[in-house]
């Protein structure tokens, strides 16, 4: 036991420096610490960080008072933590209404300031003056409110303030989709103002989300009414996001030394210790100096050769600060925290040793933490050529208080006084340990008695509504309607949660609201809003997909519980037999093994004993009615009406339409697609083109064509008479076809479930465009995206036509974006929108197919999938449009993921067609086409061309080469390394021009080689050639031109011409192979760019490879300025 003299005196001397260092500065009234001695601005990041010696203090002193008066000081110290916590959280109550405008807009000039009077809590600049949207400092207020109040603080004293924290808690949700200015207020790394997705910003937030989630911020003495939410599918979207970006910290920075904070104390935010070792070891490696670390590479803040009038860096001066990036010792306190916690004594002796040697020791013996050490004006030169070779000197705050706390709270710590779990009561620091494998719990759920008697049959047993009572089953986004009560208060203007999609983790769980027991079933069931639920194959898929899911990501007490609903959507179309590939997967599951995940069938009551349940108190009627408080605005009458109107909406999809008895077996309609410029056209039937009724002016008499709608049986002909009747008089048109309101929208919406019911998936997307109809998860879906650092497109190039997406936007706006991008074209703007969702679902399962890719190009990809249906049925555009238009959702999705993993794709050996569609009728009105009106055409997607306009050997090689160059050109998919190499050339020429455009050498001295921004502005250049192919190959002369890297040369004073390159290449080509005989036709040149297309489809190596041709064509380009000898070709 530790001698209680010894302990004391040194717990004495640690209060006498923060006392010195810190508290001497806080501020009596709001007890908020000012940044500088000559201001009063308080920033929220470091009052936070700042406190939390003192408050450490006050455990050490807890633990340890044997005499009255350390227990006084101990409760002092506390007091002044709790007071300061309160000032920020009173700055941010006078900001209430920026947090309730922020949870919608996500807007920078929406966001809490970063900074506010330390005397007053008001702000102390604009909006627009700074850079204030810091995700990662509001974060970090709320994971210590946690850790405070677990540690037994009480700080939130009323129902009012719980309010608060649960909308903050909103604020900072999203964090994986939001571009801020990150803990360095500055954004990119230009300094520009530009905000980016920061890790600092989502480790620190998924941080204070996970340890929120349940607290009672009342403490011990609290009720239900204190007990604030957090939703696991955030937190865990966090996660991946983190998985997937570290070690780069943002698109503009491979490295920052601030990430330290989120792979260790205080966020402990990545459960993969391996992620963790090799980031930590990137930031020692590229930015640890002989002072501590710098922030990150070509920093410029207070070197010699920034400009301290500029508040802004021109892009091109970044270079002038590689290697003289001034240095922090607060990142060794970082790491000696970090050794602390991982139980590494020679980590933490190795930091403190450097530490305490740069210091500033004061005459009372108290150490002073500066803020960073700089390279002397007179010996930048020196630095810059041999770094880490000059004596720095300290500049900035001294001491820097948020580095003084850390080292305080590291010696406390170090020295015995206070172990690591009094400070993390939490137990975040577990966040590495090994988890127990994970048993998903599937409960099988009959829509009807006829339905669970089908499974007995098949020996699987379900439950129907009234087995499972009183448990209660409701759709998903009846959830989403109840979480968006959450946190709601009137007399603050807060309204709750802004409704979204419940995740797979949260429908995966019980809930009791109102002593009732509630089970939801997943969102991908759901589909009313759009026709993915209504693919049997596609509800499997993504079921799998979610059992996946749940198996590698729950983190929650309990084991996850789906509600599988079975409806008579997968019954046969006799309704007689489950769907075959439905009932294979029930088998699977009653197996115990499906989707990599460990299954456990069984009854809703029986499973509810070992599931996660989670208590809504927050929907209960509390006893001050919610008149007064605020709190409540009539939570039961809205809870049941909710109810109601979901039990009445889920008994309507049970009702049968009535459907012509020869529709059930009729082959699927045959879709017209012709080229056209008009906005679209109509699946016109002959019939109606040729014969439609007129009046005696010679117009379309439409009443009469109402009438004739009334009698026809064939989907396809409705469709073709709504569609002209949209065209002509618009979706509010009402055609009183059933009496009064019988509008052209809610006959189209009739019509769409009439096609869902017989899977006529051409159709249902024809009939879903022009409803406007929106997938449901395309906005998340479209962040997910992003968040990986995925860039978008949407659109057929070139540009302008071609949008780009690099920043989440709102559904409406993205809806608008796809359909201006696809210039109202139908197929573009439907197939867009799942394309997305599929790529989001690939790229959360197997992120691996999208190595080396940044920009995602949506257009490009559906062309070159109709290309490939083309090439596979050996058909015209307009019929590998139409098959397209016909494919099943699941077998969109299987095609896509042919492409991305590069796999040939053949449709006749897949079964690609569902079974009412035959090859041979594909184009079945192509001979019509000449009777159908301008106006009423859809354009078809335009294919790309093969060599000689002929369709590659299904059994041969002709076409392979040129396939897998369209496929990686069209996906932007280049070779590892491909960026890096690409900067290392730049470094040696003037740049490199691209049909025109330049990528400049400057390049390099605004961007590192790791950079995501590099690799993105790359991308952009090339993204100017419109044919993947060619894009290709340009790709290859640019790898052949890296080699000259590698050669010991100064320098090509010249811009490198990469088209040129290849056009010699395919010069030198061509008059190879005519002097072997080959005829024009098979040497035909592309009209595009004159290229041979027999090139595009030759293997990259061997004697007529087009990498030996492109390195023949670079020697000869380049030999003026290559030394002699140094580009022999063998």
């Amino acid at each position: 036991m530790r001698s209680r003299s010894n302990s004391g005196v040194k717990l004495d001397n640690y209060v006498r420096m923060v006392s010195k260092t810190i508290l001497c500065h806080q501020d009596p009234v709001t007890g908020l610490l000012p940044g500088d001695l000559g201001n009063h601005h308080a920033w929220v990041r470091d009052n936070v960080y700042s406190i939390l010696s003192v408050w450490a203090l006050s455990l050490a002193y807890r633990k340890n008072a044997d005499r009255d008066e350390d227990k006084a000081k101990a409760y002092e110290l506390e007091q002044n933590v709790v007071k300061l916590m309160r000032g920020l959280l009173q700055c941010m109550m006078r900001q209430v209404d920026k947090v309730e405008m922020f949870k919608y807009s996500k807007s920078t000039s929406d966001s809490l300031h970063a900074k506010y009077n330390s005397q007053t809590t008001a702000t102390v600049v604009g909006d627009e003056e700074w850079g204030h949207l810091q995700v990662d400092a509001t974060s970090i207020f709320l994971l210590f409110l946690a850790q405070m109040t677990a540690s037994g603080l009480h700080i939130i004293y009323t129902r009012d303030e719980v309010d608060i924290i649960q909308n903050l808690m909103f604020y900072i949700e999203d964090a994986y989709k939001v571009a801020d200015f990150g803990m360095w207020e500055r954004g990119d790394k230009t300094n520009q103002g530009i905000p980016e997705i920061n890790v600092s910003s989502i480790g620190m937030a998924k941080a204070a989300l996970e340890a929120l989630d349940g607290l009672n911020l009342f403490g011990a003495k609290g009720g239900h009414e204190s007990v604030v939410h957090a939703l696991a599918d955030d937190i865990q979207r966090c996660t991946s996001i983190l998985s997937s970006m570290l070690p780069r910290a943002s698109m503009s920075k491979e490295v920052d030394a601030g990430v330290l904070s989120v792979i260790s104390y205080p966020a402990f935010a990545v459960e993969d210790i391996d992620i963790v070792n090799v980031t930590k070891e990137e930031i020692i490696t590229k930015l640890q100096g002989r002072y501590g670390c710098c922030r990150f590479l070509r920093d410029g803040h207070k070197t010699p050769r920034e400009d301290p009038n500029r508040i802004y860096y021109e892009s091109s001066e970044l270079k002038l600060f590689e290697n003289i990036e001034c240095e922090w010792p607060l990142f060794w306190t970082y790491l000696i925290l970090d050794g602390i916690f991982i139980n590494s004594p020679e980590q933490v002796q190795e930091y403190r040793e450097a530490l305490e040697a740069i210091l500033i020791k004061q005459k009372d013996g108290i150490n002073l933490v500066p803020e960073l050490y700089s390279v002397p004006p007179n010996k930048v030169d020196e630095e810059y050529a041999n770094p880490h070779s000059v004596e720095r000197v300290p500049m900035g705050k001294l001491p820097i208080k948020w580095g003084q706390s850390l080292y305080v709270l590291g010696s406390l710590l170090a020295d015995g006084l206070l172990a690591p779990g009094e400070i993390d009561p939490l137990n975040r620091r577990l966040s590495t340990v090994s988890k127990p494998d994970v048993v998903v719990q599937v409960s099988i759920f009959a829509e009807t008695e006829h339905i669970k008697n089908l499974l007995l049959k098949q020996g699987i047993d379900a439950e129907t509504v009234e087995d499972i009572h009183p448990i209660r089953v409701q759709p998903a986004r009846v959830l989403s309607h109840i979480y968006a009560r959450l946190g709601r208060n009137q007399r603050l203007g807060l309204s709750g949660r802004p409704y979204k999609r419940i995740g797979t983790l949260g429908t995966s769980k019980f809930y009791i609201i109102r002593n009732t027991v509630f089970s939801f079933t997943p969102q991908f069931i759901d589909h009313q809003e759009f026709y993915l639920a209504l693919d049997n194959h596609m509800i499997l898929e993504m079921l799998r997909n979610d059992l996946s899911y749940l198996a590698s990501r729950w983190r929650i007490t309990g084991c996850p519980t789906v509600t599988f609903p079975i409806s008579s959507n997968m019954l046969t179309d006799d309704h007689k037999e489950l769907d075959p590939a439905v009932l294979a997967v029930l088998r699977k599951l009653q197996d115990g093994y499906y989707g990599g995940a460990r299954i456990q069938t069984g009854k809703l009551s029986k499973l509810k004993n070992t599931s996660c349940c989670s208590q809504m108190s927050f929907m209960d009627d509390g006893e001050q009615g919610g008149d007064c408080s605020g709190h409540h605005d009539n939570s039961v009458y809205v809870f049941a009406m909710l109810l109601e109107l979901f039990m009445a909406s889920s008994l309507s999809t049970d009702v049968y339409l009535y459907l012509p008895t020869r529709l059930f077996c009729a082959p699927q309609p045959g879709l017209h697609l012709e080229n056209g410029d008009g906005m679209v056209r109509a699946f016109v039937d002959v019939i109606f083109v040729m014969n439609l009724p007129r009046d005696t002016k010679g117009d379309i008499d439409y009443q009469a064509l109402v009438q004739v709608l009334k009698q026809t049986r064939s989907l396809q002909d409705q469709a073709d008479i709504l569609y002209i009747l949209f065209k002509d008089k618009g979706m509010i048109w009402d055609t009183k076809l059933h009496g009064e309101g019988s509008t052209v929208r809610r006959l189209l919406s009739n019509l769409y479930d009439k096609a869902g019911k017989l899977k006529h998936w051409g159709l249902i997307r024809m009939i879903s465009g022009l409803l406007k109809k929106k997938v449901d998860e395309l906005e998340e879906a479209c962040s997910d995206l992003l968040a990986h650092q995925k860039h978008l497109t949407v659109g057929l190039p070139p540009e302008p036509r071609e949008k780009t997406i690099s920043a989440p936007m709102p559904p409406d706006k993205l809806a608008k974006l796809i359909d201006v991008a696809s210039e109202n074209n139908l197929i573009i703007a439907v197939l867009t929108q799942e394309v997305m969702v599929f790529l989001a679902m690939c790229i959360r399962t197997q992120p691996s197919l999208f190595s080396e890719m940044f920009r995602l190009r949506t257009g490009l990809i559906i062309q070159v999938m109709a290309t490939e249906l083309a090439q596979s049925l050996n058909c015209s555009g307009e019929e590998a449009t139409e098959s397209l238009m016909n494919m099943s959702p699941s077998e969109l999705k299987n095609l896509l993921h042919h492409i991305l993993s590069g796999r040939e794709f053949g449709c006749f050996d897949t079964c690609i067609f569902t079974p009412g569609i035959e090859a041979s009728d594909i184009g079945r009105n192509i001979l019509f086409a000449a009777g159908i009106p301008q106006r009423y055409r859809l354009p078809s997607i335009e294919l790309f061309q093969d060599p000689a306009g002929r369709r590659p050997m299904r059994d041969g090689r002709q076409g392979q080469w040129l396939r897998r160059r369209r496929l990686d050109g069209a996906l932007n998919r280049v070779p590892v390394g491909f960026y890096q190499k690409v900067w290392a050339i730049l470094q040696k020429c003037d740049g490199l021009s691209i049909e025109g455009t330049v990528l400049p050498a400057s390049t390099t001295r605004e961007m590192t080689p790791g950079e995501i921004k590099f690799a993105v502005h790359v991308e952009t250049v090339l993204n100017r050639v419109p044919q993947p192919e060619y894009r290709q190959l340009l790709v290859e002369a640019i790898l052949v031109l890296t080699l000259l890297a590698e050669v010991e040369l100064e320098s090509i004073s010249r811009v490198i011409h990469v088209e040129k390159i290849v056009h010699m290449a395919s010069d030198m080509f061509y008059d190879d192979q005519k002097v072997l005989g080959a005829d024009h036709i098979l040497l035909e040149r592309d009209q595009a760019n004159g290229i041979c297309r027999l090139l595009y489809d030759s293997a990259p190596s061997g004697r007529f490879g087009s990498m030996t041709y492109l390195s023949k064509a670079v020697c000869v380009y380049v030999q003026d300025f290559l030394p002699s000898g140094a580009c022999a070709i063998q």
